[in-house]
């Protein structure tokens, strides 16, 4: 990808990419001067002959910045639905994700399955940080979860 990217004048700006479960992913942002932006995409396309595939979309203009970033860490024991719950929580308070990472791994003592995610959260201006610690901590009563919120 690297290499058909510079091979048309791309510049790799920034990526986030992750190996899981032997498959490997990730999303880039690439500027290419106007006049090599075609054959960009038809190189791009073309990896498809090497087992890679890859889906291409336009950037937009970044939106104007009516959100703070809150850092979210959270534990507890795993069960399904525990990502719907929180993320249905989150969005009806507007609160965007922005990353997020998750893992299950045995606790230390009993070696029960616990889970761990990591998230930054794009929060409006508009809500508070308490009523939104509230509804969280309420939530984590019913799963048994604990948050940590911290302005980053």
């Amino acid at each position: 990808i690297a290499q058909c990217i510079a091979s048309h004048g791309g510049n790799w700006l920034e990526s986030r990419m992750s190996r899981m479960a032997g498959q490997f992913a990730g999303i880039l942002r690439v500027a290419v001067p106007a006049e090599g932006y075609d054959e960009l995409v038809e190189g791009l396309q073309g990896l498809s002959s090497h087992g890679i595939r890859v889906l291409l979309a336009e950037s937009g203009i970044e939106p104007v910045c009516n959100w703070k970033p809150i850092h979210l860490d959270l534990v507890g024991n795993d069960r399904p639905g525990i990502v719907r719950d929180i993320t249905r929580l989150l969005a009806e308070h507007g609160v965007n994700l922005e990353s997020l990472s998750t893992e299950v791994r045995p606790a230390p003592m009993s070696s029960e399955p616990l889970f761990h995610a990591d998230a930054l959260l794009a929060v409006p201006l508009t809500l508070s940080l308490d009523t939104l610690r509230e509804r969280l901590e309420d939530l984590a009563d019913d799963l048994m979860v604990e948050l940590v919120l911290d302005a980053s």
